[in-house]
Parts: C-alpha cells; sequence; structure tokens
C-alpha cells in the first residue's frame, strides 16, 4: 500500500495494550462464553471497521475489545478456573485439531459453573450466525459522494453517426 504524506499514522503509545497471552486451546474453550460476554463490543468494534473502513479511526473500539476479553478471562480465573482448566486440557490433548466432541463431559462441567457464578450461559448452536440490529451511539459517517474529474472524456452526443461494425458483430449468434 502506497500512502502519502497527508496519512497520519497513530503513535505506538496509542496503539501499545496489554496483550492476551493465553493458548489456542485456553482461547477455543473460552470462545462461546467470550463471544456472549462480549458481544456489544465486539459489534460496536466491527460496525466502526465496516463504516469507517479505516482501521485507524476505530482504535478505541479495538481496545474496548481487548479490555473486555481480559475481565472475562480474569473472571473465569477467579470463579472457574479448575473446571476451564479441565476442558481446556481435554480440548489441547484429546485430538489433533482440538475437536470439542471428545470434552462434552468436561464441557458440561464448565458450562454449569459459568452459569452458576458469572450468570453466563452457553449460546446455542448457531447463536453467532443469526442476524441481529446492533444499536450504536456512534455517529453514522459521511458518505462521500462519487468523485468527479473535469477533464474527463465527453460522451459522444445523441445524433452522432453510428456506422456498422466493419467485420460484423460480435454477437453473431444474436438476431434481431
Amino acid at each position: 500500500m502506497t500512502i502519502t504524506n497527508d496519512v497520519v499514522l497513530p503513535e505506538e503509545s496509542e496503539l501499545t495494550v496489554q496483550e492476551i497471552n493465553l493458548s489456542t486451546p485456553t482461547l477455543h474453550a473460552g470462545s462461546f462464553h467470550l463471544g456472549k460476554y462480549c458481544e456489544e463490543v465486539n459489534n460496536e468494534f466491527m460496525l466502526c471497521r465496516f463504516e469507517e473502513k479505516d482501521p485507524r479511526k476505530c482504535i478505541n473500539e479495538g481496545k474496548a475489545v481487548t479490555a473486555c476479553t481480559l475481565e472475562f478471562f480474569r473472571k473465569v480465573k477467579k470463579t472457574c478456573l479448575a473446571e476451564f482448566n479441565q476442558y481446556a486440557h481435554c480440548i489441547d490433548k484429546s485430538s489433533g485439531d482440538m475437536s470439542l466432541q471428545q470434552c462434552r463431559k468436561t464441557q458440561g462441567v464448565f458450562d454449569q459453573c459459568m452459569l452458576e457464578n458469572l450468570n453466563l450461559e452457553r449460546p446455542p448452536f448457531g447463536y453467532f450466525t443469526e442476524v441481529r440490529v446492533h444499536a450504536t451511539k456512534r455517529p453514522k459517517p459521511s458518505i462521500e459522494g462519487k468523485a468527479v474529474y473535469p477533464d474527463a472524456t465527453p460522451a459522444l452526443p445523441e445524433n452522432a453517426e453510428k456506422k456498422p461494425p466493419r467485420f460484423g458483430s460480435r454477437f453473431y449468434w444474436m438476431t434481431e
């Protein structure tokens, strides 16, 4: 991508946030509850990215998603650590592709703990594919009009002579 001097890049201090240092099986184990817990914040971020079409304008929304994820995993650590670790360990060791199929019993124990302690129910199958309307307080960005170039090639006038093609039409199979 080519950029010009007009493009303002954010400072590194604006981009620096605490990272989520978790393994893939750990993120996989908490993904359903995390998606439900941080749904509003994530939808706001994705709406911003879609509307603005410039990731620099959505830095604060991205920080909010990271903060929500950190908050979620801190709550899980405080309330359901043993059940969560057992479930993540099962996902890691039971299959080569981290399939949930072999871990339904430990998943049930973890889901029950999340429901009792955090009042967070596991979303049903297909929950994240359902269409939802997201209400936002952010103002809608203005729509830029099409660029008009004054030196564009003018169109032919309507009364211009239109000669038939010299070698016939390319659409020889079409009849008039």
